[in-house]
């Protein structure tokens, strides 16, 4: 019982050993992310397998719709996370409280805005993205069911956000680990059962998110002793309200703009025929799992960054830093030798095709080396945020992304263009983001350096 009540406790990043409790804060974050990538992926295998291929294909068309739906909370989650982290690293109760509530007041207010606007648009923008008419009407159920119960989904990632920046990853895991079987089975059941098809879908992951949504209101319920969950304290402020939306939208910024500028690479994408684009599906899926490490490094240097700058510690942040950093490369650099090792074979799990597995394989490559760069890039960015410097992070990524990234792959594949290769060389498209990462990596290292960051506390 008493591991059981550490395990479950929140982590004080401002003591110990900074590696140590950035690695054991990850730990559980990856494992999560994980699981939220199985969770998906079955999604995906139920409703092709048991509906059929058109509903796969709704279910897809809906999805940039939903991940907009997405940004706008994960932007929340994080300007509420590094809150937390700062007042409880200061051990400010009164701030503490006060953030909470105001994280409680946003969630509402934007659930109900993304109801109303959302079922009132979900047609018309699948009909600007000229979603097929034979999907359509399945399409809109499963985006109208999906807003209607928006609340459970903003929830769940907003105030996991609040358990992490109070230094608890292991509840916002098993919350989500609980959510991830019962959609799975509600997805058997409403598909295999009672036949509900796409709405089947859409309501089975409504229900597993409002169900994690309730344990993670019920764990800061039980979590009296660190800040108060009053009425009083569940309200409007605008000072607190207003500097989570400034922490926060950023990163929900840089989110949309890189969703963007993957829409316009895709056309690129497409000239290069059939074969191409499904290497490149391939070739996402697995980037999908390489990255989880990355981006999980980054939300523990979040939190550490916060509570220690909250603390007033920034020897501390900078040690932690260098460490996290470390840490980071050195599991980027495992997984990049797993890939180049074992990467033939991840590849024949999606197709049975040698061609494809082989043209997979070789984009892989490419990106391979550019895991380590990532890790770099999202450690120190984690940092920069948890100290409240969320602006320098977005500039970084637009630049990146947009100024470097899109230019170079349609620039690239123009310069390669031979009568043989009219559309020029599918080696661009991957190359063009390699050099993107290596780039944003090396500016993320000088801004780190640079400083700014520690003057962007909460004041």
């Amino acid at each position: 019982m008493e591991l059981l009540k550490k395990l479950f406790a929140p982590v004080d990043m401002t003591l110990g050993r900074p590696w140590e409790k950035i690695l054991l804060f990850t730990i559980p974050m990856l494992v999560g992310n994980i699981a939220q990538q199985l969770y998906n992926t079955v999604d995906s295998v139920v409703v092709g397998k048991y509906v059929g291929d058109n509903a796969l294909a709704a279910v897809g068309s809906a999805g940039p719709i939903v991940n907009l739906l997405i940004v706008l909370f994960v932007g929340i989650s994080i300007g509420a996370s590094i809150m937390v982290s700062q007042y409880f690293g200061a051990r400010d109760r009164e701030g503490l409280s006060h953030t909470i509530g105001n994280c409680i007041v946003l969630t509402v207010i934007a659930s109900l805005l993304m109801m109303v606007i959302g079922i009132v648009i979900s047609r018309p923008m699948l009909v600007l993205l000229k979603t097929p008419d034979t999907i359509l009407d399945w399409c809109t159920s499963y985006l109208h069911i999906m807003f209607i119960g928006g609340a459970g989904l903003a929830f769940y990632n907003i105030l996991s956000g609040v358990l992490r920046g109070l230094g608890d990853s292991i509840s916002a895991l098993l919350y989500l680990v609980v959510a991830s079987v019962l959609n799975i089975v509600l997805d058997l059941v409403f598909v295999v059962n009672f036949h509900m098809g796409v709405s089947g879908v859409a309501l089975a992951t409504v229900i597993a998110q409002g169900i994690s949504a309730i344990l993670c209101v019920y764990k800061l319920y039980r979590m009296k002793h660190l800040f108060d969950l009053k009425l009083d304290y569940i309200r409007w402020n605008r000072k607190y309200a207003m500097n989570i939306i400034r922490l926060g939208l950023p990163s929900g910024v840089t989110q949309a703009i890189m969703s963007m500028s993957m829409i316009i690479v895709q056309s690129l994408t497409n000239s290069f025929g059939e074969q191409f684009i499904a290497a490149n599906v391939i070739v996402m899926r697995v980037d999908g799992f390489a990255m989880l490490p990355n981006f999980s490094f980054g939300t523990a240097m979040t939190t550490y960054a916060g509570q220690n700058v909250g603390a007033g510690s920034y020897d501390r942040v900078s040690k932690g830093a260098k460490q996290g950093t470390v840490l980071a490369m050195g599991v980027s650099t495992v997984i990049t030798g797993m890939i180049l090792i074992f990467g033939k074979g991840l590849m024949g799990i999606f197709t049975n095709t040698p061609e494809l597995v082989e043209l997979s394989f070789r984009m892989m490559r490419i990106l391979a080396v550019g895991y380590i760069a990532m890790a770099v890039l999202q450690s120190l960015s984690g940092v920069m945020r948890g100290a409240g410097d969320t602006m320098t992070p977005m500039w970084i990524s637009i630049f990146q992304t947009v100024f470097l990234r899109v230019p170079l792959a349609y620039g690239l594949c123009y310069l390669t263009r031979t009568p043989e290769l009219p559309n020029g060389r599918k080696e661009c498209i991957f190359l063009s983001l390699l050099i993107a990462w290596l780039i944003g990596a090396f500016i993320t290292g000088i801004f780190y350096a640079k400083g700014g960051w520690k003057k962007k506390a909460i004041s």
